[in-house]
């Protein structure tokens, strides 16, 4: 699982799911042509692994089905009319057979293309359809053979009845296009009808009894409303899955499904129509862009990110407006926790790992602030412990949309006077203190705070109000984390309260001669990733959460960060 900050929220983002194991799945070269297909292919895509599916569970049923009514049959019930003749009863055990043949198939992992899929659909459908018709004929032939009108009517009404129910199922089941569905659904609606014609042909008897009390019209009648209900429902079906898809589509991107959501948009599981690759797709719907400060923001992030290219940085792929006014970019999908998560789900850190994570933290932020940008909003939950290229506990360093340029103008910092922007449980004293501009210094105590969070699972400083939080960072002593771990080295001590120091001159003055001093630390290298593969092992092993519920959480603190109004 990932995390991505939305906006002042916190997104928690389940582990991807077919991703990771698509690309080595038999049935990859199969589906290699996707690589060169637009948002149609992805839509035809989308009804393969739907029709699968339909079809998978239709095979079982009418399996079941056979399957229960052979068993009726052997003790002694039949449908009155049905005689099961030697040819009938032929039929209905290579029917039995052929219908387990086809659930394994399609229940099975073989790779399957839509076309391949279609044609299973019509076989299936067909056979089943080829048994009614020899039941129809034999309850024809029983009505016939009586000379009674009544039978015939009784044999007519069980079959529309038959057919009626195969149509219905079909047109509600299977995805379709509207021509498809007609021909399929007109195929069905017909066969009883050339049946009935067929054997009127040699006895002219059955036509003029089912003509003669109404059975026959009443039979084209019902086919006629079944076949018109049918076809209509699955062009309705069809172009309310096309709605849906337009509506998951972003330009270029797919969205799978939603992860989150806060002040300032959603997040998305999407994928690249093209490259099939897994992203994180963050938008504004139009309703938040007219909100201009906001889409500022948002835009922000977007050139912020895009000038940095540090391994320990989220990297941004691409940013767009879709037609309907959204904005939106995407960004890469994160396998991991966030640092937040990470200590809620497990506790406090061993300080080599904390030490590992910071040091890459602290990487990214050189880039930035070389580039004289400052982030203004470091906190754990900005923060993740990612799997990449194959390194596990890689610190990717998110969310720069409070991110400001060192010498820019009060103006345009996008926030309201009498706002500070950012968590206060993080917050420099000095940035709500005084009308100073930010810069690496501020950035630097927030790194502080969040190493006191990784290692005693406490922030710096907390009350029970945002005002009262700031006020301690300016006001009160923070508490010597080795009071609350006393596994804490004593050499991480002393960065941790050199980064908190309330004077900004008392603090490192550079990333980089903090980066140095933890790269001096006895346990700087202590963490290995046989030790971070043992961790990740052991939490997949143990925990066992409800991800679709967690990506709509949002932690305590972050509940109360983002615009703090002073």
């Amino acid at each position: 699982m990932s995390t991505d900050p939305i906006g002042d929220e916190t997104v928690e983002t389940p582990a991807p799911p077919e991703f990771a194991s698509s690309w080595s799945s038999p049935e990859f070269d199969r589906r290699a042509v996707e690589l060169v297909a637009g948002p149609q292919r992805g839509l035809d895509v989308e009804t393969a692994r739907l029709l699968r599916t339909r079809l998978k569970y239709a095979a079982l049923l009418l399996l079941l089905a056979e399957a229960f009514y052979d068993g009726l049959t052997a003790f002694g019930f039949r449908v009155e009319g049905v005689e099961n003749g030697p040819v009938l009863w032929a039929y209905r055990q290579f029917l039995l057979v052929a219908l387990a043949a086809l659930a394994a198939l399609l229940w099975s992992r073989v790779g399957l293309l839509l076309r391949e899929m279609r044609a299973l659909e019509l076989l299936l459908f067909g056979l089943v359809g080829v048994m009614f018709i020899l039941m129809q004929s034999e309850m024809i032939e029983w009505a016939a053979d009586a000379d009674i009108p009544l039978r015939m009517h009784y044999a007519a009404l069980v079959c529309t009845i038959m057919w009626f129910m195969l149509i219905s199922i079909y047109g509600a089941f299977i995805p379709n296009t509207p021509l498809r569905a007609s021909l399929v659904l007109g195929a069905m609606a017909v066969a009883p009808l050339l049946v009935i014609g067929a054997w009127a042909v040699r006895r002219p008897v059955i036509l003029s009894h089912l003509s003669g009390g109404g059975g026959f019209p009443e039979m084209i009648r019902s086919l006629a409303v079944v076949f018109t209900t049918a076809v209509y429902g699955s062009y309705k079906i069809g172009a309310l899955r096309q709605e849906a898809f337009e509506a998951r589509q972003l330009g270029q991107y797919r969205l799978k499904r939603r992860l989150g959501r806060g002040g300032m948009g959603e997040v998305y599981l999407a994928e690249h129509d093209l490259m099939k690759r897994p992203c994180a797709v963050k938008i504004i719907r139009p309703g938040r862009s007219a909100d201009m400060k906001t889409l500022a923001r948002f835009e922000r992030e977007v050139r912020a990110v895009a000038r940095l290219t540090h391994w320990n940085t989220v990297e941004i792929f691409d940013y767009g407006r879709a037609e309907d006014g959204t904005f939106y970019y995407a960004m890469e999908y994160l396998p991991g926790l966030s640092l937040q998560e990470i200590v809620e789900r497990q506790g406090p850190v061993q300080p080599a790992r904390a030490v590992h994570l910071m040091r890459q933290v602290c990487d990214a932020l050189i880039e930035a602030h070389g580039k004289g940008l400052i982030h203004r909003d470091l906190k754990p939950s900005n923060v993740i412990a990612a799997e990449r290229g194959g390194v596990l506990d890689v610190a990717k360093l998110l969310d720069f949309g409070l991110a400001t340029w060192t010498g820019e103008s009060e103006d345009l910092r996008l926030t309201q006077e009498g706002v500070i922007a950012g968590s206060p449980y993080y917050l420099a004293p000095e940035r709500f203190l005084d009308s100073g501009k930010p810069d690496a210094r501020s950035d630097i105590y927030s790194l502080g705070g969040v190493m006191y969070f990784l290692l005693t699972g406490k922030p710096p400083f907390t009350a029970d109000t945002p005002i009262k939080v700031m006020i301690a960072h300016a006001q009160e002593v923070v508490r010597p984390p080795r009071m609350i771990n006393s596994d804490i080295p004593l050499d991480v001590e002393r960065i941790i309260l050199r980064c908190l120091a309330k004077d900004p001159e008392d603090r490192f003055q550079t990333v980089a001669e903090l980066q140095r001093e933890l790269a001096a630390c006895e346990c700087a290298d202590a963490w290995t990733q046989e030790l971070a593969r043992q961790w990740w092992t052991s939490r997949s092993q143990l925990e066992d959460t409800d991800e679709s519920a967690a990506a709509e959480e949002t932690s305590p603190e972050d509940a109360e960060t983002g615009t703090t109004t002073a």
